[in-house]
């Protein structure tokens, strides 16, 4: 086929999409599909069938990740495709699970094609990506690569108080320790952007270089409370105006850093959090993330500096560190086949960061990894309103096709 552009069947992508979807459906078209459900099963089960019509050997490993297999001519590492195919509740129809649609439609047309490939090709389904059912996220990924502790994440609980082990034997993918994925030539994981920037700048493809490292903090305020009639205005140490003046300070001094820099103040408590007393207490948390290690520090500077502002109006602050990660770079050579890949389509693009976490993140810690974006439409994810164009879709998956060739040869 030298010369000739095989490319992959649009109609057939997005009928996958869709048989994907209907488990868990909702009302809204979107998806509540959470690891371990019923609609997980379903799911899995759909997975697994397709990949044996492809005459595919299927394994999976004792956290739930399923792999499937198509023999190459040598006994290379495989090739690997795959994502996750669990949501959050009220989710959308693209995220994870585009990523595995996207590796079923690259092997049915090599298998369309009789190519017969050099090196073994693999599709991969990570178990509870999301976190929605059993925290923390990416839960799967972490294990086999040594990141969380196998033991305790069994023993994690859903709200009814399922344990994890349980719910994973309840619906019979509980695997063997063996299966593991060890080795790989190349993991890609193809996925929707999940934010605004693709379609913004009109470009087809996101080749994506790094997952950007994040830290995340715990500022609390301390007052005085006193009655909220009776104090004059000059005799107050009032948390909520001193962390409103903490706040402002924060987002004038990030916001100067670097452009790139994303930084959320996402959950907030007042305390006693009741209309007639001065609060005496505030407690919010503050996340930053970015790609670059300095930009980092500098984010943690000004953040060990905010005790010293004059404006807590006789309050004090404490600030502590919740947790932080470092920035994950992907792999220089298959980065370079996407780009050349990219180019060779004539799609238009750009290299970009992942400011969410992905599997693909934990698994370049053991095997050459890379990923690739579509456009989200208005950035939306994790929601029901979360669309990604059939056509993106399409020339998605044909630049993941034209990479794994690639990478092939």
């Amino acid at each position: 086929m030298e010369g000739q552009k095989i490319l992959v069947n649009g109609e057939r992508l997005k009928a996958s999409l869709e048989k994907f979807a209907d488990f868990g459906r909702t009302e809204n078209n979107g998806v509540t599909r959470l690891a371990l459900s019923k609609e997980d099963e379903e799911a899995r089960n759909y997975f697994q069938s397709c990949c044996e019509e492809l005459g595919m050997t299927i394994s999976i490993d004792d956290m739930g990740n399923m792999y499937a297999l198509l023999e190459g001519e040598t006994e290379k590492p495989p090739i690997v495709m795959g994502s996750h195919l669990d949501s959050v509740k009220k989710g959308g129809r693209f995220d994870g699970v585009f990523g595995v649609a996207a590796g079923l439609e690259v092997i049915r047309t090599i298998v369309d094609n009789n190519i017969k490939p050099m090196i073994p090709l693999m599709l991969v389904n990570f178990t509870n990506e999301e976190g929605a059912r059993f925290e923390p996220s990416m839960m799967a990924s972490g294990v086999i690569t040594g990141k969380f502790n196998k033991e305790l994440m069994m023993q994690k609980r859903d709200e009814n108080g399922i344990s994890f082990e349980q719910a994973l034997k309840s619906i019979g993918y509980d695997g063997d320790y063996n299966n593991r994925l060890k080795k790989a030539t190349a993991l890609l994981e193809m996925h929707i952007e999940q934010g605004p920037v693709l379609e913004a700048e009109k470009l087809n493809i996101g080749i994506v270089e790094c997952v950007v490292g994040m830290v995340c903090y715990e500022i609390t305020v301390s007052g005085d409370s006193n009655h909220a009639g009776t104090t004059p205005m000059s005799m107050r140490n009032d948390a909520l105006f001193a962390a409103n003046n903490v706040i402002t300070q924060i987002r004038e001094k990030l916001g100067k850093l670097d452009k790139e820099l994303v930084f959320t103040i996402g959950r907030m408590n007042t305390y006693p959090n009741i209309h007639t007393v001065i609060p005496n207490k505030v407690v919010f948390t503050l996340e930053a993330r970015h790609k670059d290690t300095l930009i980092m520090k500098q984010v943690e500077s000004v953040i060990k500096a905010l005790d010293t502002t004059a404006e807590l109006e006789g309050c004090s602050m404490t600030a502590i560190k919740l947790w932080d990660r470092n920035t994950v770079w992907f792999d220089e050579t298959i980065l370079e086949h996407i780009e050349k890949s990219v180019n060779s389509l004539k799609y238009s693009y750009k290299t970009m960061a992942s400011g969410a976490g992905h599997d693909a993140q934990f698994m370049a810690s053991i095997v050459p990894t890379a990923m690739i974006f579509v456009p989200s439409i208005n950035g939306k994810s994790h929601c029901e309103e979360e669309l990604t164009r059939w056509e993106d879709c399409e020339k998605g998956v044909n630049l993941l096709l034209e990479t794994v060739l690639s990478l092939e040869k």
